[in-house]
């Protein structure tokens, strides 16, 4: 049994106009996906701004509720979730933001955000909790002083540090990571990336892995799934997605990623996309990317393809596979 199963996950967003506030269209954001996270796995969902996957991870963290769909931990439904049991996987499922700044209250010590959750979940004494303040501080390598300063005191890749060690107090089973890196320094985004994985072995967590990165994603993950537009284009172990991609839109991330090699990058297929990203208002007919798609014919603007079958736990969403 998966640690997290998201089954047929959708969540659109009303657009309200006039002075009524009627709802004029929808926001179609996610639009039936279905991913899973297994023990001591990291997942990485991967894809352009705009395609959902915040959306996503806000789902399973109950911070929207789904339009339809279901999102299962360890078996049990998260949206019938009340009470302790609510309680339950607020504890065993934390958090990550993009911009630690964000997610940090200024007005409050590193030590006492750090101790937050051990305030609200234990019944641990004060003594206690400043103890194992000082030791998650130690685990992210931060110096016990860093505990009396504010956030605004600290650098990026600290304040980083800062809550990363807060959603860690709790020992969770799942740790969803939104982009964890993106606002960091790239020499600060390895350090953070070798953290993350230290502390992954060392406390046996799985990671739902949010981002647009895909160096990240080779460095760390051990299953990917791509997103555009709302919808899983394709999914696969890693390795597989950077050896042997199928559709045309991993196709184009990948050949986007750098290479620093310029006796390689002249060896890479180069696959463009044509134009911007449809709105998630105005959704395609038939498959999403045939309007940007360089191998697209009249079917693809007909009907969606299905995800098919292409090795083994490899699946691709295209008609050019199906």
């Amino acid at each position: 049994m998966a640690l997290l199963e998201v089954v047929n996950l959708v969540k659109h967003f009303p657009m309200r106009g006039g002075l009524l506030g009627r709802v004029k269209a929808w926001i179609r954001a996610v639009d039936g996906v279905s991913l899973e996270v297994g023990e001591d796995q990291i997942v990485a969902l991967v894809g352009e701004s705009g395609s959902g996957k915040t959306t996503t991870a806000r789902c399973v963290l109950r911070l929207y509720t789904p339009t339809s769909g279901k999102i299962l931990f360890m078996g049990e439904d998260v949206g019938r979730l009340k009470g302790k049991a609510l309680k339950r996987y607020r504890r065993n499922v934390q958090a990550v933001f993009q911009n630690p700044f964000l997610s940090l209250n200024p007005r409050m010590r590193v030590e006492d955000i750090v101790a937050e959750p051990l305030k609200a979940h234990t019944k641990m004494s004060r003594q206690e909790i400043r103890e194992v303040v000082n030791d998650l501080l130690r685990k992210v390598s931060l110096p016990e002083d860093v505990g009396g300063r504010y956030p605004y005191d600290l650098s990026g890749g600290q304040a980083q540090r800062v809550a990363i060690a807060r959603a860690i107090a709790l020992k969770p089973k799942l740790l969803v990571l939104d982009e964890p890196t993106s606002a960091l320094d790239v020499s600060i985004q390895a350090q953070i990336l070798n953290l993350l994985v230290d502390l992954k072995e060392e406390m046996r967590m799985s990671y739902l892995l949010i981002t647009h990165d895909l160096s990240v994603v080779r460095y760390v993950s051990d299953y990917v799934y791509v997103m555009y537009l709302g919808k899983i284009v394709e999914q696969a172990p890693a390795e597989e997605i950077f050896t042997n991609a199928q559709h045309p839109y991993t196709q184009a991330l990948l050949s986007a990623v750098p290479e620093p090699d310029p006796r390689l990058k002249r060896l890479r297929r180069r696959v463009m996309l044509k134009g911007e990203p449809p709105s998630a208002i105005h959704v395609p007919s038939g498959c999403r990317l045939h309007p940007r798609c360089p191998y697209a014919t009249e079917e693809c603007s007909r009907e969606e393809p299905q995800l098919v079958k292409v090795g083994e736990n490899h699946f691709v969403r295209c008609w050019r596979v199906a």
